[in-house]
């Protein structure tokens, strides 16, 4: 055989050695064991159990065995501690409200599930800190009660010599301390974004301590947020003041609670906050839809029982459930579920928000003031516990005699006291709301994994922060935890779903 022939020979050949090498090489042998299938069942259908789900789904790939996902409601909706609330006709957010540029989980929720996103006002609330007797600071506003010349205080220019002239007198007052709040949110922020690498790049957590550390978060859940400020070079004056302001109107807390979750509540003051128009329950609906999941509403869970290979769960409905995987995704503080064997959680207090709406008008009386427009858009509060409540915002002037306005507070908000805030109240809507961990550091956290074996909690990651994203972010980690511990399988990469792609069968009672 000449040279010539042997290389043509061989140049025919090696294509289809190199298809069969790379076939036998990527196909499982067929005396492998398939990988164990599993029905997961999720206690809670607010944006963590969701997030669980849709983490679970995404992470999987086709190789793997159709995973069953039951979600049990006790509400006879979706969302927790998400949801709305109509007034004069119009939805606002009753609960979690509001979003941050950088939280990358809800961001991609908003993409792949087409949601509208309702864009930051253009124009800048006046804001008032109130000490109970006086306004100890106001910001500057503009407004008349001729239309023609009150539009025209609207234009764009106008706003933003506005915003300049209140950026001003907030210097004025705060000085540099305004900068150094500013670096120190963008420090935590910065550091908070490392849980969004590539999950080949990013270890699995099994606690919640080695997840914050991990991404250099822990020292400030052993430090109050007031340790923390005054360290970072902040003002008496700006923390005693508009620092406790935000964190009054977040977390319905002083700058004694830990730092980070004090930080978290000054990101959620800062620019480009986002929501979802209609409401962002809306979120929470979508992945369940999404992830082919067995919705089970107005179903509460009342036991998980440990029998061995599986879990059993009964509800009050009587029915019963086998799970190989049980993942618990609402607060178990003020919960009866009864573990079988009982499980161990440090204690931990819920803060407890009172949200009040009004349609009305405020009394300007009760701020001193003698008109109504002179009230500021948004009043919040310094810390004192005289003070009835944590802050009044305005959501939507209707007409220059009738607002609908949301109060904070610790405690209910009795008809008398509403009617000496309020000259008219035509509508008022009561919400209270087990909202949030009452911070307190140092932190205490519950672990992931409840049992050793493959009992998880969502929650746990709470005593950190509290929010929609951090619930997805602690709802991300479960889901890899699940995947890793049970199915074995390392997640290199993430699988993203397209914006096109739904759950098998879609839930038309969300």
């Amino acid at each position: 055989m000449t040279d010539n022939r042997r290389s043509k020979m061989m140049s025919a050949t090696l294509p289809f050695l190199l298809t069969f090498i790379a076939l036998s090489q990527g196909q499982p042998h067929s005396d492998d064991p398939p990988p164990p299938s599993a029905t997961v069942c999720i206690v809670g259908a607010g944006i963590g159990g969701s997030s669980v789900a849709h983490f679970l789904r995404k992470y999987s790939p086709e190789s793997t065995p159709t995973t069953k996902i039951q979600v049990f409601e006790r509400n006879d909706v979706v969302g927790g501690r998400i949801a709305t609330v109509t007034v004069a006709g119009e939805t606002f957010e009753a609960g979690a409200s509001i979003l941050h540029p950088k939280n990358l989980h809800t961001v991609d929720y908003a993409k792949i599930l087409n949601l509208k996103v309702k864009e930051p006002r253009s124009d800048s609330l006046s804001l008032g800190i109130w000490d109970g007797n006086k306004f100890v600071f106001k910001t500057v506003t503009l407004s008349c009660n001729v239309p023609l010349i009150d539009k025209l205080l609207k234009l764009p220019l106008v706003n933003s010599l506005v915003s300049l002239v209140n950026s001003a007198l907030m210097f004025v007052r705060y000085g540099f301390s305004l900068i150094k709040m500013q670096n120190f949110v963008e420090s935590t922020v910065e550091r908070f974004v490392k849980y969004y690498e590539e999950p080949g790049s990013r270890p699995i957590f099994e606690t919640v301590d080695e997840m914050l550390q991990w991404a250099g978060l822990y020292n400030l859940t052993t430090r109050t947020l007031r340790d923390e400020l005054v360290d970072a070079g902040l003002s008496t004056l700006l923390i005693n003041e508009l620092v406790t302001v935000i964190t009054r109107i977040n977390y319905g807390q002083s700058v004694s609670m830990s730092g980070l979750g004090g930080a978290v509540s000054l990101a959620g003051s800062g620019g480009g906050l986002w929501s979802i128009e209609g409401g962002n329950w809306q979120m929470v609906a979508g992945l369940i839809n999404r992830s082919d999941v067995e919705l089970h509403l107005h179903e509460e869970v009342k036991s998980v029982a440990d029998l061995g290979d599986y879990y059993e769960l009964n509800s009050t409905k009587g029915n019963s459930y086998k799970c190989e995987v049980a993942v618990v995704a609402t607060p178990l503080d003020e919960l009866d579920i009864q573990f079988i064997p009982p499980i161990s959680i440090p204690e931990r207090k819920l803060q407890h928000t009172h949200t009040t709406f009004v349609r009305g008008l405020l009394n300007p009386a009760y701020f001193g003031l003698k008109a109504a427009t002179k009230i500021p858009d948004l009043v919040g509060t310094i810390e004192d516990p005289n003070l009835p409540f944590s802050c009044i915002s305005v959501l939507k002037k209707h007409n220059e005699k009738e607002s609908t306005y949301k109060l904070f507070s610790r405690q209910p908000m009795a008809d008398t006291l509403l009617d000496s805030i309020f000259s008219v109240r035509k509508e008022t809507i009561r919400i209270n709301w087990a909202a949030y961990p009452h911070y307190h550091a140092p932190e205490i956290f519950a672990p992931f994994i409840l049992d050793r074996r493959h009992l998880y909690y969502v929650n746990a990651f709470e005593n950190a922060a509290s929010t929609m994203e951090t619930s997805a972010v602690a709802a991300e980690n479960i889901a890899r935890l699940i995947l890793s511990r049970y199915f074995g399988k390392v997640i290199m990469h993430s699988s993203n779903l397209s914006a096109s792609s739904q759950g098998a069968g879609t839930h038309s009672d969300l």
